[in-house]
């Protein structure tokens, strides 16, 4: 059967029109959750995107930036809790590198209730990750690896679909030489477009440490990608960003070129 993404969110930290970037890999049953956005929202969005929270067995966190992270305080919230209650089967991972986890540990000793905190490392694990270790997810290779990022610390991965096609997610700096080796012909390459390049001068992507759709289109044909999808963006163009940024995109870029909205699912 085939894999499929479910985009829970699209947009960068501070969009007010769309939920922050986050998503869902799912085969089947199976699922593995990238990122919780900045809140409880995130609830709300697999609520809609019809996923169970409760499913979401397998996590990981990409950096400590408030968009990605405080949804993630709110997955360890309800999944403590539900274990405390006895409605929660089972265990549940999360992954980051140490930076993350250690800040995750921080923050759940300091706001989970005290009943709560227990169920941390006995059920819900929290795993630590290496610049290049490899774990199995969805029962297929999956290899994390340190972006290169100026800002703060940030890991992506690179997961094998088998047949020699692979899915790599850049997290959401623009792409560094160092991720080459997973982000090179890649099937599918998740990449951030803060913004169309006409815009530039509006947006300042590159103040922030972004790309425009421009920069990921092209990086995306040298690499020679086959599907790219563009998230982390702004929020001004909403109505019209799918189109927009396809067009921009398609110029520079020959693949499959994917600009989705919030709960929009692709099958992979």
């Amino acid at each position: 059967q085939t894999m499929k993404l479910t985009m829970l969110g699209t947009g960068n930290a501070l969009v007010t029109e769309c939920y922050n970037t986050c998503f869902v890999l799912s085969d089947g049953n199976d699922h593995f959750m990238v990122d919780g956005g900045g809140g409880m929202t995130v609830l709300h969005q697999l609520k809609y995107a019809g996923l169970d929270w409760r499913q979401m067995r397998t996590i990981f966190v990409t950096h400590k930036h408030i968009d990605h992270l405080l949804g993630i305080i709110w997955m360890m919230r309800m999944i403590c809790q539900h274990m405390r209650e006895g409605t929660y089967e089972g265990e549940a991972t999360i992954y980051a590198h140490d930076e993350v986890i250690a800040l995750l540990r921080d923050l759940a000793g300091k706001l989970l209730q005290k009943k709560e905190l227990p169920f941390l490392d006995s059920r819900l694990h929290l795993i630590a990750v290496a610049d290049g270790e490899e774990k199995t997810i969805l029962g297929r290779k999956t290899t994390f690896f340190d972006i290169g990022s100026t800002k703060a610390k940030q890991y992506g991965f690179c997961m094998e679909l088998g047949s020699g096609e692979k899915l790599t997610c850049c997290g959401d700096e623009p792409y560094n030489e160092c991720e080459k080796q997973y982000a090179e012909h890649s099937t599918w390459l998740l990449h951030e477009a803060f913004c169309l390049h006409g815009q530039a001068d509006i947006f300042h992507p590159y103040e922030k440490h972004h790309s425009t759709v421009k920069d990921a289109a092209e990086l995306a044909e040298s690499l020679g990608v086959k599907n790219l999808l563009l998230y982390h963006t702004e929020d001004k163009n909403i109505a019209r960003r799918k189109e927009l940024y396809t067009a921009e995109g398609r110029q520079y870029f020959h693949g499959n070129l994917f600009v989705p909205e919030d709960l929009e699912v692709i099958e992979l």
